[in-house]
């Protein structure tokens, strides 16, 4: 087993990843450590998958995964993750935008002091105070509020997992944000934090837009019902289905009683359509609930990607 897997997701990133490749291996040398860095191009229209051959000629260490399309930095990072082979997991964006330089002490915070993730934190950044610093912030800070873990930034990309951690968890959609969400969740609750520098981009434009902010809260609150009732989702639609069900069996008896005693009519009143709207409601949550409970997220192609080349 290599001391680090660096897992490098790459779209459009020709011009960059060269120069990533050269800051790595002048931190690895100077360090010491066995590494290997697994490249995965996620659909490239580019010459990415080309300059990763050259990479992986020039040196072993390099390994490259080609996507036959461009499927998102989460199955990038979940591939990365099966193919890794580092007793420290450290993943960065190839942007440049990510310092290699951090990557020492990221490993110390895991190896020696003990966690089990570490999430970068760009304090200082470069980017849109409109289109990236200020959303980011309000995400962050639901985030935190709603998972319970107090980073600063979830979706910086330069972390640091322990092996463990990366080979227990699974990453797919656009869930690549919350991983630290995701690993407490797998009962890897030693997550720490590293204020790391923050670079401006040199080359090419940034592949997230503006819906990534819609489409985080969506997986997020995925996360949230997942990591609760995820195995048991009895424990949620279940609980609202007896509860509509016991009311609206409620009502419809007051209705027929007070039908009976010549008080009102029956389906005259609007109580008579809310207890059996009620009742209806109930029941069909309740069997969500119990369909949920078989099928529990036992889906075999979640995590199956098309990949055209592997070195």
């Amino acid at each position: 087993m290599k001391d680090i897997s660096i897992i490098v997701p790459s779209y459009n990133e020709a011009e960059s990843l060269p120069h990533l490749a050269e800051w790595i291996d002048k931190v690895m040398a100077e360090h010491g450590f066995s590494y290997e860095v697994i490249i995965v191009d996620d659909g490239s229209t580019d010459t990415t998958w080309k300059v990763t051959e050259e990479l992986n000629a020039r040196n072993a260490a390099y390994r490259g995964i080609k996507f036959r399309r461009n499927y998102g930095k989460s199955a990038a990072l979940n591939t990365g993750f099966v193919a890794s082979d580092g007793d420290v997991v450290i993943t960065m964006d190839a942007d440049l935008q990510d310092s290699p330089d951090e990557v020492p002490e990221l490993y110390r915070m895991i190896k020696e002091d003990g966690y089990d993730l570490v999430s970068g934190w760009k304090k200082k950044r470069y980017d849109s105070k409109l289109a990236k610093n200020i959303p980011s912030k309000f995400f962050n800070w639901t985030t935190r509020r709603l998972s319970g873990i107090y980073l600063h930034d979830f979706n910086c990309g330069l972390k640091a997992y322990r092996h463990e951690v990366v080979k227990s968890i699974e990453v797919y959609g656009e869930m690549h944000r919350y991983i630290p969400v995701i690993a407490k969740w797998a009962g890897f609750s030693k997550i720490g934090e590293k204020v790391v520098q923050h670079r401006k981009r040199e080359y090419g434009v940034t592949k997230f837009g503006m819906n990534r902010f819609i489409n985080g809260y969506l997986d997020l609150m995925s996360i949230m019902f997942m990591s609760r009732f995820g195995k048991q989702p009895m424990h949620f639609f279940g609980a609202i289905g007896s509860v509509a069900f016991l009311f609206g069996f409620i009502a419809l008896m007051v209705v027929i009683i007070m039908r009976l005693a010549g008080i009102m009519g029956l389906t005259s009143s609007v109580w008579f359509y809310l207890s059996m709207f009620a009742t209806i409601m109930g029941t069909m949550l309740f069997l969500a609930g119990f369909i949920g409970e078989l099928v529990c997220r036992n889906s075999t192609t979640r995590n199956q990607y098309l990949i055209e080349k592997e070195l």
